[in-house]
């Protein structure tokens, strides 16, 4: 029978504040999506890492005599000064460290520049003796790039050794970045929805202040009086909170899997799944959040 008062009383002020709760419903949806874009756009990342970094390679670019340098004084390498750079490659120090490697010429490196650039007017003025010969190799684990540097510095027709790692974290750190500002954004809208279900309850509670006062004489518990405040702010969250879950997992699956899935970027994307990892922790954030929230004001209001 109480259960029946409670929910009695959480339907009759779900009633007389539609707009209240409509705001809250509304605030609590777009912040928990910010919420649901962050959390998608790290585990993104964190597949775009696994897939790049294992793939990363180091390249070895030899001198070209064309374009100087100051490793480049004597020209452009020697056959002799080539082959000397394989053998280091395939020396007792290096080769356990390596997985494969292969070699580019001045020819092959051009084909690729034509092909990258293709349709680019920079291909007029690009020759392939102004680019590089170059050995590419895959280490076992990217992250002993520093040795091969090492190796290598200073190595007659040796121009530079560059690791390709050192560009992914560029672009790893501007995407983190985003990802940052999103989750900033999240915890504000839910600074503000928490704010705002405060405030609606304690709005809800002064509008039925002669109700409470009635249910205070005759005897009935805080507890009691304040359950139904707390459902109300905890089912207008969880609307939200479904709202925001529906519409991560459809930007997942119609734009993510739909439309850039299409555009075969070579590493795996978010797929349903992971949208639907998110959505338990939008609902869990968004619903106690709500009941923190609500709690905190109508216990304060009882106490005034």
């Amino acid at each position: 029978m109480r259960f029946a008062l409670i929910w009695g009383e959480v339907g009759q002020g779900l009633r007389r504040n539609v707009s209240m709760v409509v705001s809250v419903v509304l605030v609590t949806f777009i912040s928990l999506t910010f919420v649901g874009a962050a959390a998608l756009l790290q585990l993104q990342i964190g597949q775009m890492k696994n897939y790049w970094y294992d793939r990363a390679q180091v390249a070895v670019y030899l001198c070209n005599g064309t374009v100087g340098s100051e490793a480049c004084v004597s020209g452009a390498a020697t056959p002799e000064q080539v082959a000397a750079v394989e053998a280091q490659l395939t020396s007792p120090t290096l080769s356990p460290l390596i997985d494969k490697y292969y070699y580019e010429s001045q020819d092959d490196a051009y084909a690729k520049f034509k092909e990258q650039f293709k349709g680019n007017s920079l291909v007029d003025y690009v020759t392939p003796d102004l680019l590089n010969q170059a050995f590419w190799v895959n280490l076992k684990d990217p992250s002993q790039s520093d040795v091969l540097q090492e190796s290598f510095a200073g190595l007659a027709g040796v121009d530079s050794v560059v690791d390709q790692r050192r560009f992914l974290d560029q672009i790893f750190a501007v995407l983190n970045t985003a990802s940052i500002a999103a989750i900033g954004i999240a915890l504000i809208m839910l600074v503000a929805a928490s704010l705002l279900i405060s405030t609606t309850i304690r709005l809800s509670a002064y509008s039925r202040r002669r109700e409470l006062g009635i249910m205070r004489l005759v005897g009935a518990s805080n507890r009691f009086i304040q359950t139904p405040f707390v459902l109300e702010g905890m089912f207008a969250s969880l609307v939200g909170s479904l709202l925001a879950g529906a519409v991560v997992v459809g930007a997942v699956q119609f734009f993510v899997q739909g439309f850039l899935a299409k555009s075969q970027l070579g590493f795996s994307l978010v797929n349903l799944n992971d949208a639907l990892l998110v959505v338990p922790l939008l609902v869990g954030v968004g619903v106690l959040l709500a009941g923190l929230s609500a709690n905190l004001a109508i216990r304060r209001h009882l106490r005034v």
